[in-house]
């Protein structure tokens, strides 16, 4: 009895912390179809008294957030690609090659996760600067086309296969790339897919460095571009709250779908068998 009451108090609490956390998200969306007078009325009303898109279609017409989510989506998809790449072959060389000196190599760049990314903008932007990529798209992906906290996690799932099954492969006569594509790759499809999914909500939210290297709407992202079209909607909250929830909520979406992978994907790589 006292384990239910224990389990049943749980709960309460969960669902009661899952409330007030999907509240905010709830009013957003909510906001997002009112008109003006329903937004500062008293007391608010959760629910708008009629649905319309107008909201919307008066964000878009103010600022060219076609434009950001094109931006934003060339950006993720271009980010992911290269990461992912990165990642798969710098995890294979620290966890299957000999080389002099790999575990210094390895663990000072871990200890590079340490320092905040605040700290490299200002390298970053003066060798952006010099490449003259600035206002660029590519100049929003070259900082992030590796992770050593990726790297980290998929290392430690090769670390978990066995040595025997490739040298058992290289006796074959398979070669280290084709071992790498066609076994290892295969196999670490759980650690993968979580890679991808947090470097696609990684890249999809990132604010601080594209407010830096972009300077028009041309290469402007989503979260870039709604901080600007904050200063240009003014007090027009319904607007606000229709813009935003076009940037929230494909990802949100996408998290909700891919929640077990990312977690099983960490759990993989994270703990070493």
């Amino acid at each position: 009895m006292k384990k239910i009451l224990q389990r049943i108090f749980l709960y309460i609490i969960l669902t009661a912390g899952a409330l007030i956390m999907f509240f905010p998200f709830l009013w957003m969306i909510m906001g997002a179809f009112k008109s003006q007078a329903e937004i500062i009325q008293f007391p608010p009303k959760l629910f708008p008294s009629h649905f319309s898109f107008i909201n919307f279609k008066k964000a878009f017409a103010l600022a060219p957030f076609g434009r950001y989510f094109f931006n934003s989506v060339i950006v993720m998809l271009l980010s992911v690609a290269a990461t992912t790449t990165t990642t798969i072959l710098g995890a294979f060389a620290f966890s299957r090659l000999k080389f002099p000196g790999k575990e210094i190599i390895f663990s000072i760049l871990l200890s590079m996760m340490m320092i905040p990314f605040e700290m490299l903008i200002i390298t970053n932007y003066t060798t952006i600067v010099k490449l003259h990529l600035f206002n660029t798209i590519p100049a929003l992906i070259l900082p992030f086309v590796s992770s050593i906290f990726y790297t980290y996690i998929l290392r430690n799932f090769f670390d978990t296969v066995s040595d025997s099954l490739y040298y058992s492969a290289r006796i074959d006569g398979a070669s280290n790339w084709k071992y790498l594509w066609r076994i290892l790759v295969p196999m670490a499809k759980p650690s993968l897919f979580t890679i991808v999914l947090l470097n696609a909500l990684s890249s999809w939210n990132s604010f601080i460095w594209p407010l830096y290297i972009t300077s028009d709407y041309h290469s402007r992202t989503l979260p870039y571009g709604l901080q600007v079209f904050t200063n240009e909607a003014g007090s027009f909250q319904e607007l606000l709250m229709a813009a935003s929830s076009v940037i929230i909520l494909p990802m949100v979406i996408l998290f909700l779908i891919a929640r077990k992978y990312i977690i099983n994907g960490v759990a993989r790589g994270g703990i070493k068998a």
